[in-house]
């Protein structure tokens, strides 16, 4: 087991403080735990630009898709408490689902982004639930479900809501998260914020687009009317600006998909409680058998929507393996460390966070100031090659 040495944290903190200096940063934390315990907490800068309030520990952010993670664990945890495998039909739980030629859509599909249902034809507002289930009922799958591998960035949190609620019989995906998982640890990190934690959220900025960087093909699909990039984010329509997730109402509304609010430390906890097997303090929160769907990779492909080679586990990120015989075996990008069971999702603007199961190591970033781009940039990025720079 990698044990990050006094010396790499000295390095995640230094890069971290530089962060503000040379790196555009405004306010940010970040928790690294290890075996259960927190072993890093770092938190500066200010909650909104006139800085009139400083960010500390206690400081909760809205994190974009990075509440994607714990939205796929619900999921898994309605479906084994149901006894159902992920290969089986999502008609089992959800029959109007069947609709438009999805008899044979798995769970699977879903929690791989595979199933060809990123972007709707029909045009409902994000704001209207029910439509939107409608609307996915009716969906035609875009491609056939498991030949490709697509994104999707916002149907994804509906998809997991609904199948938690029709077996599980809950209010909604955010309330059943609180009841069997935040609540038991007690956890910073909400899908449906309660009023009384309005007043701790920092307010968040949208990142400036530049020429440089890695994201000039996604975002040039992003910009470009009609294509799957932007219709799978601008579907269903609405909360498309970054000040609409600055609205408490938007924090109350609980998004599976893209409307978690917390701090670095609550969310970080959470993937601590899977790195050690789903267990805390004694108490199983989550069932052994859900863990190795966490860590086995579904999917890799060129995602369709993202624009770059993309793996999942079962609702969760990985890093893609090298798959060219000319290159050496190993990962492209380590954006959740060397080890090959790491998983965990990132949220738009810069957000990350993931569990590092083999080592027991678990690590959040979150912030206000947002970069450019669906994947993490060099502001999360260096801190976890310090974190494990010391570690092969």
């Amino acid at each position: 087991m990698y044990q990050p040495a006094p010396s790499a944290l000295a390095a995640v903190t230094a890069w971290f403080e530089d962060n503000f200096q040379a790196r555009g940063e405004l306010g940010a934390a970040v928790s690294i735990w290890q075996n259960g315990v927190e072993i890093l907490s770092l938190a500066q800068g200010y909650s909104d630009r006139g800085q009139s309030r400083s960010w500390d520990v206690a400081t909760l952010a809205p994190v974009w898709s990075a509440t994607k993670g714990p939205a796929a664990v619900c999921c898994l945890m309605a479906l084994h408490a149901a006894r159902l495998p992920i290969d089986c039909p999502v008609s089992e739980v959800w029959p109007e689902f069947a609709a438009g030629g999805k008899e044979g859509v798995s769970f699977a599909h879903l929690l791989s982004h595979t199933a060809g249902l990123c972007a709707l034809d029909e045009p409902v507002s994000i704001l209207n639930y029910e439509a939107v289930i409608a609307a996915i009922e009716h969906q035609r799958p875009l491609w056939e479900p498991g030949t490709k591998q697509g994104y999707h960035a916002r149907t994804f949190g509906f998809l997991m809501d609904e199948i938690v609620r029709r077996i599980t019989g809950a209010d909604s995906l955010g309330a059943f998260f609180r009841e069997t998982i935040g609540g038991p640890l007690g956890l910073d990190f909400w899908i449906g914020l309660p009023s009384a934690e309005h007043p701790r959220v920092a307010s968040i900025y949208p990142g400036r687009i530049s020429t440089a960087g890695n994201h000039q093909t996604f975002l040039k699909a992003f910009n470009t009317a009609g294509s799957l990039t932007q219709r799978t984010f601008s579907s269903p329509l609405g909360l498309n600006a970054v000040s609409d997730f600055n609205l408490p109402e938007t924090w109350a509304r609980g998004y599976a998909s893209m409307g978690g609010v917390g701090s670095a430390r609550g969310l970080s906890q959470f993937y601590a409680m899977l790195a050690q097997g789903g267990i805390w303090n004694g108490r199983v929160i989550v069932p052994a058998g859900i863990l190795p769907l966490l860590s086995q990779t579904r999917s890799q492909a060129e995602d369709g929507v993202l624009c770059t080679p993309i793996a999942f586990a079962a609702g969760v990120m990985q890093d893609p393996l090298n798959t060219d015989p000319g290159l050496p075996p190993g990962k492209l990008r380590q954006h959740y460390g060397p080890s090959l069971k790491a998983f965990g999702h990132p949220g738009a603007g810069g957000c990350l966070a993931f569990a590092d199961p083999e080592n027991g190591l678990a690590f959040a970033y979150v912030m206000n100031q947002m970069e450019v781009g669906a994947l993490p940039g060099s502001k999360s990025i260096g801190l976890i090659e310090r974190l494990y720079a010391q570690g092969g």
